[in-house]
């Protein structure tokens, strides 16, 4: 297989599509630093299926795709394409009748990879067997990158073996012998987990054998258990059957009993109607005799309340009274006093006029003993006029509560002839119970313990046939 055509879109530096043409022979890449030669090959092998994002020299996979510059956007994607020509048909199946393979692998930001093959999707896998058939791939030592001569001069035994087999053409079978040993390792451990799955079947199998034996067991003991119902359910109808008979029998008895209940209830119904018409005009009677009753009490009560109001105003105008008296007797007194004590007055004043008569030297001094004579002669005036004021309105208060004593006195005989009059109207009455109203009292009530007893015959009888 030889190498026909590289065409990058989006990987790396290439922002724009770019093809690099492989002819026969030798075929080299120039130009000055960071042009992007070492990108080239880093496609190469990116489109060989190299998975190491260090080998990319990135942090990630992602890194493969164009960031962008000052005045170019990121890219979304990046793919890379590389054309092989297949004119000897060395490429395995199932590519091998194609004359040219194009490889392409695509990566979108955040979403990983894909590989295609003359446009149809394959592993990785795939495409690393691919080259491996060639003797080629994205590690092998046929990609020479920067430093690598003086690793391979300074290698170790075991990679410079790999050299040797891929230069011979044995990296491919090997590759396909370690996908066989893991092949036939998951085909051991799935007939390791054959066995277990076997045994377990078969510990199934022993379980269903004796679970299928419970049910054979089960399926005759079920079958004399319907026997055996069935027998038992035949003797419980026969027993219900006579049952049912008892039963009519006593439902027959116990409607005859019903019909005689019932007559009896009738008449004990129409005998407690008669009686309660009977009683009607006594009611009648009692409820007028409780209404005059129940009024004489009332005005009873009200003419007892007002007797005691009464009698306690009469108490009140009598101590009103003492106490008047008492008043007019200390202002008869007081008058009394003043009067003597004007008389007094009057006669010093008498006194003093005739020393003044006899003694006019004295005149000056006897002057001043009249004036002092005067004036308390008008102070006893003046004293024995408040006196007699007060002696008028103590006998006018006299006169006013001997008015209202009066007046209480008959109300209170008024009263005492209303509660006289009530207590006859009571007597005139007569008594409450008569011998006519007790005899229709008693039939009433002899009808309905009748009745009471009628309805509760029934109700037994109508119990005892819901029973049946």
């Amino acid at each position: 297989m030889q190498f026909q055509r590289l065409r990058l879109v989006g990987f790396k530096s290439f922002v724009d599509a770019a093809e690099v043409q492989i002819e026969s022979g030798l075929t080299g890449v120039v130009g000055p630093n960071g042009c992007g030669k070492s990108n080239v090959l880093e496609s190469l092998r990116w489109v060989m299926g190299a998975n190491s994002a260090k080998a990319m020299r990135g942090q990630g996979m992602d890194d493969v795709i164009f960031a962008g510059a000052a005045g170019r956007p990121p890219r979304s994607h990046a793919e890379v394409s590389l054309t092989i020509d297949n004119a000897q048909r060395r490429a395995p199946q199932p590519f091998t009748d194609s004359p040219i393979l194009e490889v392409s692998r695509r990566i979108d930001r955040g979403q990983g990879s894909t590989y295609r093959i003359n446009g149809k999707e394959v592993r990785a896998r795939d495409v690393q067997l691919l080259f491996a058939d060639a003797s080629t791939g994205a590690n092998s030592p046929a990609l020479v990158r920067q430093g690598q001569i003086s690793e391979l001069i300074a290698a170790k035994p075991q990679n410079r073996r790999r050299i040797l087999e891929e230069a011979g053409g044995v990296a491919g079978l090997h590759t396909r012998r370690h996908e066989a040993e893991l092949r036939l390792k998951a085909a051991e451990t799935n007939l390791e987990r054959l066995d277990d799955i076997g045994r377990e079947l078969e510990t199934a199998l022993n379980r269903l054998k004796r679970e299928a034996r419970q049910a054979e067991k089960y399926k005759k003991i079920s079958a004399e258990i319907r026997a055996l119902q069935a027998a038992l359910l035949f003797v419980r109808w026969n027993d219900a059957r006579l049952a049912a008979e008892s039963a009519a029998a006593e439902l027959r008895a116990a409607d005859a009993h019903v019909a005689e209940t019932t007559t009896a209830a009738a008449a004990a119904q129409t005998a407690a109607l008669a009686a309660q018409e009977a009683l009607k005009p006594a009611r009648e009677e009692d409820a007028v005799a409780s209404a005059l009753l129940h009024r004489a009490s009332l005005e009873r009560d009200r003419l007892d309340i007002a007797e005691q109001a009464a009698r306690a105003e009469v108490d009140r105008l009598k101590a009103e009274a003492a106490r008047i008296a008492a008043d007019a007797a200390r202002e008869d007194a007081m008058a009394a006093d003043a009067n003597r004590e004007l008389d007094r007055l009057n006669h010093e004043l008498t006194r003093l006029k005739a020393e003044i008569a006899a003694a006019p030297e004295r005149g000056p001094e006897l002057d001043k003993a009249l004036l002092a004579a005067e004036d308390a002669r008008k102070a006893a005036d003046a004293e024995v006029e408040r006196l007699a004021g007060t002696l008028a309105a103590v006998e006018a208060r006299a006169n006013a509560e001997t008015a209202r004593k009066r007046d209480a006195e008959a109300r209170l005989s008024r009263v005492t002839g209303q509660h006289d009059q009530a207590r006859r109207e009571r007597e005139a009455l007569g008594p409450l119970e008569t011998p006519e109203l007790e005899t229709a009292r008693q039939a009433l009530e002899t009808a309905q313990a009748d009745l009471a007893a009628a309805r509760e015959a029934v109700e037994a009888a109508e119990a005892k046939r819901g029973e049946l």
